[in-house]
């Protein structure tokens, strides 16, 4: 995976980003170093922040934000010892809602609230549509924010439900709230972990150890499941809501009508680790095989398929393998360049993707290149590889794209800019060749891209099975917040 990189920062990769990722664990002594590791797994999905809360039946809920790496910051014992417990939650965060950019500690979750019947603690990822106006009504009737996070409005409807137990006050906050969420929570006794009724984010089930004596493990991937050692039970569904208590007793149920589900497909393409398990699939062999699909689609005449690192590296080897042109690593990529090692002076800022990635010039040096990428954003970064590759000798540079394009904002927990910065809203695919600079550009289809994760017939247009919004512009869930601010959708579709 590319690291995930705060606005701005001179090493922005041009990449839509996640914006968190979430842990918990029950049953276990030092369950707080558990969920460190367990996050550090999920590093790729939020770099800016990170926090766990815990709780221990002497010490009560204790609770440490901090902001950068988990391995910077998780892993000192005298930090560690502060988060005592069976029980703990955490979360790694990339704003997207609220203080995008700016983020304070206050915006950092896991969120706390104390109720009449006991504290309890809540992390989110994805985003809430409707969290402007939540959260106007709420301070209307009297709530005080204590963040600038669309989550936080969780709590605060939890605070308003006269439900006598928190699972129960959470069903009835969730209720209340549009969007796409899963959601991890604990109370003193309790895990807690949730999916909107369409599942567009991801959460897993797992176990660590085995008989009586076994704890129970929620993630946002399987990935952080491996790091533990924990055995993947399965996804917790579209609409289900789990609750597992100190014993291991897991109870089922579904707070919300069910509907179609629509999984976020670019979970496939770029946002999952490639060693993770997606709907019982191997992410890393469902990327691989949309290469294969974009030969099928888009074949070309070259003498090297070259993967943009790292995230186009399955989809290249499945291009090459397809193609029968020879795969090679035309670019290397410095692993060291997620931490600055100098002041980032303009000068350095315009060396920009020099300093993340290099040519390898002997391999390159003229011969026809086919690039393979994840995906196409504001463009800047392609246009800055693809002189790269001409400066190191290459007689042609050939983008293949491994995601369709990027023609519409996600509303569902991605970083998305703005569309009109988007350059698939803007320019069509012969335009984008000619803004790029390079020999052809060609995109997988939408077809191809379902046919990759395991649809035969493609996008079935009636009932699509994924959430592909940023691609089709069809949204299952409307964006109501942005609707009252003018946006309008390219085709709303209503989540069956």
């Amino acid at each position: 995976m590319q690291p995930h990189l705060p606005p701005g920062h001179p090493f922005d990769d041009d990449k839509l980003r996640e914006e968190c990722g979430v842990f918990g664990v029950i049953g276990t002594e030092d369950a707080a170093s558990f969920v460190a590791l367990g996050l550090h797994a999920l590093q790729h999905r939020g770099q800016e922040a990170g926090g766990i809360v815990a709780h221990h039946p002497d010490h009560g809920f204790n609770s440490a934000h901090r902001f950068g790496y988990v391995r910077d910051n998780f892993t000192k014992k005298s930090l560690m010892d502060t988060l005592p417990g069976p029980i703990a939650i955490g979360h790694v965060r990339y704003s997207t809602a609220g203080s995008k950019g700016n983020t304070a500690i206050r915006d950092v979750q896991p969120f706390f609230g104390e109720f009449s019947m006991g504290g309890a603690a809540v992390a989110h990822n994805g985003n809430i549509t409707n969290a402007v106006t939540l959260r106007r009504e709420l301070i209307e009737h009297g709530s005080i924010f204590q963040s600038r996070s669309d989550s936080e409005c969780i709590i605060h409807l939890m605070a308003r439900s006269y439900q006598r137990t928190i699972p129960e006050r959470m069903k009835d906050a969730l209720r209340r709230i549009e969007g796409a969420f899963s959601i991890v929570a604990m109370t003193r006794t309790k895990l807690i972990g949730v999916r909107d009724a369409l599942g567009v984010r991801p959460l897993v089930l797992g176990r660590l150890g085995k008989g009586e004596g076994a704890a129970f493990v929620l993630s946002s991937e399987t990935c952080a499941l491996d790091i533990i050692g924990a055995e993947f039970i399965r996804e917790v569904a579209p609409g289900e809501m789990v609750v597992i208590n100190a014993g291991g007793k897991i109870d089922s149920m579904r707070p919300f009508e069910p509907k179609n589900p629509r999984f976020c497909i670019f979970e496939h393409v770029y946002f999952s680790r490639p060693d993770s398990i997606l709907g019982g699939r191997s992410v890393y062999e469902t990327r691989r095989q949309i290469g294969i699909e974009l030969a099928r689609e888009a074949s070309v005449r070259a003498d090297l398929v070259c993967p943009v690192p790292d995230s186009g590296t399955p989809a290249a080897i499945g291009f090459s393998h397809e193609s029968g042109i020879p795969y090679g690593m035309g670019i290397i990529r410095n692993q060291y360049v997620g931490r600055t090692f100098i002041e980032p002076t303009e000068q350095i800022r315009n060396m920009g993707v020099r300093l993340k990635l290099n040519v390898n010039r002997a391999l390159i040096r003229g011969k026809r290149v086919v690039l393979v990428d994840d995906s196409v954003v504001r463009g800047t970064t392609s246009r800055k590889i693809k002189e790269m590759i001409l400066d190191a000798g290459a007689k042609e540079v050939h983008f293949r794209i491994a995601s369709p394009p990027t023609m519409w904002p996600c509303f569902y927990g991605v970083d998305t800019p703005e569309r009109e910065k988007l350059l698939a809203a803007r320019m069509n695919e012969e335009e984008m060749r000619t803004h790029l600079g390079v020999n052809s550009l060609r995109f997988i289809s939408l077809d191809g891209l379902y046919r990759a994760v395991g649809q035969a017939k493609g996008r079935n247009n009636r009932c699509p099975q994924y959430c592909d919004a940023c691609f089709s512009g069809q949204y299952p869930i409307e964006p109501s917040d942005m609707i009252a601010q003018g946006f309008t959708t390219a085709g709303k579709e209503a989540a069956q």
